[in-house]
Order: structure tokens, then C-alpha cells, then sequence
């Protein structure tokens, strides 16, 4: 048993939800699942799943609760929610991208937005990125977004050169 989180988010899968609960700890460090609770005969009319498949699965992702339920195919995934995963350097973020975006959308969205095979949308930042968007100096910060929104996965050199003036 783990202690409950204030505030989890609670993902809706379609008879997926346990495929994807290991594809995740699989790339996250710190990471694993919690609880599976399957579904019984119980119920069955109302919510139509195979006695025995996972209802939810409860994981941590890098100390992040997570719930995924297998709800079935009335609700998808849409870009309007997102996970921001913060990264320290280029390596991090060519790792995370890579693994993320494996059998996922075949076109990634722009600022270093992807959708992974579940149709799930990340954001694969570098933590630098707050600090130089929000400068004091308008000419350094508008350079960096004028990189920045030509990028689809993030190129932490260029938006450095971007801010650098070079």
C-alpha cells in the first residue's frame, strides 16, 4: 500500500490500461506499479469487461501518482491535456523524446509536443527554457521563442545560441 496523493491525474484507457502502466515505468526512472484492480463478474452489465483485465492500475512515475483505467472506447486522449517532462540537457530530452514518441503519432507537434502510442500528449522540455523565454531583455527572450516555435522536438543548443544572440 502507498500513501494517497492530494491530487492524481486519472487516465482513461481502452483494454490498454495495464500494457501502458509498464510501457511508462519502463521509461520513467523511480518508477513502478503500485495496485491492479481487476474487474469480476460483478457489475459486468454496466461496465462490459473481461472478467480478470485490469480496471485500474496505480503507478509512480519518477515519484508522480499516476491511475489508469481501462474504461473502454467512449473517451480518447486529445493534445488540450498534456505531461511536461523537464529535462537537464539534450541527452535527456533526445531519451525521452525517442522513447515517448516510439509507435506514437507519426508527426510531432510543435515546442517539443508528441503523442506516444496511446495517443497520450508530453511536453519534453529542457528546464532552461523558463528562465530564458522570461528575461528582462525583450530581444533575448523573443529571440528564443522565434527558435522555439520552429522546433518540433527541442534543440537545447539552438535556443542557447538563440538566446546568446548567435
Amino acid at each position: 500500500m502507498h500513501s494517497i496523493q492530494k491530487i492524481t491525474p486519472f487516465l482513461w484507457f481502452s483494454g490498454r490500461a495495464e500494457e501502458a502502466a509498464e510501457y511508462y515505468v519502463g521509461i520513467f526512472r523511480n518508477s513502478r506499479i503500485c495496485q491492479v484492480i481487476r474487474y469480476t463478474e460483478a457489475g459486468q452489465e454496466q461496465h462490459q469487461q473481461p472478467p480478470g483485465s485490469a480496471m485500474t492500475v496505480a503507478l509512480k512515475l519518477d515519484g508522480q501518482d499516476f491511475t489508469l483505467l481501462n474504461g473502454g472506447p467512449i473517451f480518447q486522449f486529445t493534445p488540450a491535456i498534456s505531461f511536461v517532462v523537464n529535462c537537464e540537457s539534450q541527452e535527456e530530452i533526445d531519451y525521452f523524446w525517442e522513447r515517448l514518441s516510439e509507435g506514437g503519432a507519426p508527426e510531432a507537434r510543435q515546442c517539443g509536443w508528441l503523442a506516444d502510442k496511446f495517443g497520450l500528449s508530453w511536453q519534453i522540455v529542457p528546464t532552461a527554457l523558463p528562465t530564458m523565454l522570461q528575461d528582462a531583455d525583450a530581444e533575448k527572450s523573443g529571440r528564443v521563442m522565434t527558435a522555439l516555435m520552429g522546433m518540433k522536438k527541442i534543440d537545447l543548443a539552438g535556443l542557447k545560441k538563440a538566446y546568446a544572440g548567435q
